[in-house]
């Protein structure tokens, strides 16, 4: 059997968000039993039929690298963690719906990838600011994805979902929500599994099928995120 062409995605967000607990299920299709902390990377690995359905569908290994660690972590871990950043695809950022702290790091964690080729111990973020010129000319693709939808009572989900809303509009990127427990969340034919099939679409399009930087087809300029304005997280 051939082999199959791959690419590489980077799970992202603060430690204890459940990105193992997401990434088995989006590998394995089941719940991940007894969840441990990573240490350093662990990588999966998804198929993906790009463009299934149509006359360009073509399987494709896509492997998912959980990184472990924290935005507050000491320099010297920051600058082991870079050597995961390489050669990056795609990144899906996860954060906790019910911590908003894992929500505002999200912006630290996108710019530590983003800004690699820095000194590690540079200040990514100083008085609520982003250097946000420094990567006005990324297209690596990102998806964000909020967690523990199920320890979010009823009658709080509007209010918690509009606020976090924000993420994805900053990002530019598409927003899905679920609880790492229940598979129906990634359900096929789901608005959830139609947004990560288009976003593993987009990963593999930028990897193989466009060159010299061309923008990515369906997929809008990246300027109002990385160009334009960051909207603070403000919490009462």
């Amino acid at each position: 059997m051939a082999s199959l062409d791959r690419v590489k995605v980077l799970v992202l967000g603060d430690s204890g968000v459940g990105k193992s607990s997401l990434v088995h299920l989006l590998c394995q299709n089941q719940v991940l039993g007894n969840p441990s902390w990573t240490v350093g990377c662990s990588v999966d690995v998804r198929v993906h039929d790009y463009k299934e359905g149509t006359p360009e569908e073509k399987t494709y290994y896509i492997e998912l690298w959980d990184v472990g660690g924290s935005v507050g972590s000491a320099s010297s871990v920051k600058s082991t963690r870079t050597v995961f950043y390489n050669s990056v695809n795609g990144i899906i950022l996860v954060h906790d719906l019910t911590n908003k702290k894992s929500s505002q790091n999200l912006y630290r964690w996108s710019l530590e990838v983003l800004n690699r080729d820095s000194v590690p111990t540079g200040v990514l973020v100083m008085n609520g600011d982003y250097d946000q010129e420094k990567f006005a000319d990324n297209q690596i693709p990102l998806l964000v994805i909020g967690t523990k939808l199920d320890q979010i009572h009823e009658t709080k989900r509007h209010e918690v979902l509009t606020r976090t809303a924000f993420l994805a509009e900053d990002f530019n990127a598409e927003e899905i929500n679920l609880d790492c427990t229940n598979p129906r969340y990634l359900a096929a034919g789901s608005s959830n599994a139609v947004k990560l099939s288009r976003f593993f679409d987009k990963v593999i399009e930028m990897r193989y099928f466009l060159r010299d930087g061309n923008q990515i087809p369906g997929f809008p300029d990246r300027k109002r995120f990385w160009g334009g304005t960051f909207k603070n997280l403000h919490y009462d």
